[in-house]
């Protein structure tokens, strides 16, 4: 019996501590293809966004996957960067070594474009706000049917993080969120109510950091400054580790649980802008847009994370 294929993959994100462990599992995850990389403003600034991932993949040795900056703001609303989680740079903690690894000269849109071109049935997953595929969605209409899924880690079928009703990379983009939902492609929703579950507590940092290479020495001092953010800001001592879990579904579909159900971002709420409307029981009778991540395996969740550093410098 033939060994399915690794998925290709374009990961769109804003480094951003947890962003760098959907990094470092999507190129280190047998069953992934990491093609492309492309940054957005979210977490930080684009510039800084942009940097951290050189610098991350530089760092664990990720020399062949190109890296393209996009939208440095949401569509039509003004960027209010994670700084108080993230720190000035979006990556706050550790020194920044300088990277080898250069920008690419196309812009995120082309990027994705090109990927999508050389690949059907390519995987997106975005763990940052929706606005470069949001844009690439209006520019290329025509490519979004040879997209497989966007796999989004965003929004909450609870309450939210940076108010009370909104995740920050929903509450940061609804607009393009909202875009992307109705684009075409098989959507899939990791919110809150799942991340939460994946806390880093001093067991995780210490496997972590027994694997013995750079690039977990360096991911020790980002969940050191990570946890230290959470607790003045959020009230949690641990933090929960939310992006890396939107690959690990595409990598091992069974670490996720999901279910169908009718999605709809809030755009216009006074206090509720970026909420996400999860009607888990029906009861809008509207038909089921979205899988939506109802549970995780956390124990399997961890196991990828260390097994994909292990593969890295």
């Amino acid at each position: 019996m033939n060994a399915q294929a690794p998925i290709p993959l374009i990961l769109d994100c804003d480094p951003g501590h947890d962003d760098v462990f959907a990094i470092w599992l999507a190129a280190g995850h047998p069953a992934i293809d990491l093609r492309a990389i492309t940054t957005v403003g979210g977490n930080g600034r684009l510039a800084h966004t942009t940097y951290n991932a050189r610098v991350v993949t530089s760092l664990a040795g990720i020399t062949d996957v190109p890296i393209s900056p996009g939208a440095p703001g949401p569509l039509v609303r003004a960027l209010s960067p994670a700084e108080r989680i993230h720190g000035a740079n979006a990556l706050g903690g550790p020194e920044l070594p300088p990277p080898d690894v250069a920008a690419d000269p196309r812009p995120a849109i082309e990027l994705i474009r090109d990927t999508v071109d050389a690949a059907d049935d390519v995987t997106i997953v975005a763990t940052g706000p929706l606005t470069n595929i949001a844009m690439f969605a209006r520019i290329y209409p025509d490519r979004m049917s040879k997209i497989r899924e966007i796999v989004w880690m965003g929004g909450s079928t609870a309450r939210g993080n940076v108010t009370p009703y909104a995740e920050f990379n929903s509450w940061c983009d609804p607009e393009a969120a909202s875009i992307v939902l109705g684009s075409g492609p098989p959507f899939t929703m990791i919110g809150l109510n799942v991340t939460h579950q994946a806390l880093v507590t001093q067991e995780v940092i210490a496997g972590i950091g027994a694997i013995g290479n750079k690039t977990a020495a360096f991911g020790v001092e980002l969940l050191d400054f990570f946890n230290s953010t959470y607790e003045t800001d959020q009230g949690m001592p641990e933090a929960p580790l939310h992006d890396p879990i939107a690959v690990a579904l595409v990598a091992e579909a069974a670490t996720v649980t999901t279910v169908r159900a009718r999605l709809d971002i809030e755009l216009h709420g006074t206090e509720t802008a970026g909420a996400t409307s999860v009607d888990l029981i029906g009861k809008l009778m509207r038909e089921p847009n979205a899988n939506v991540a109802t549970g995780m395996d956390v124990e399997r969740f961890w196991r990828l994370v260390e097994d994909a550093i292990r593969t890295l410098a």
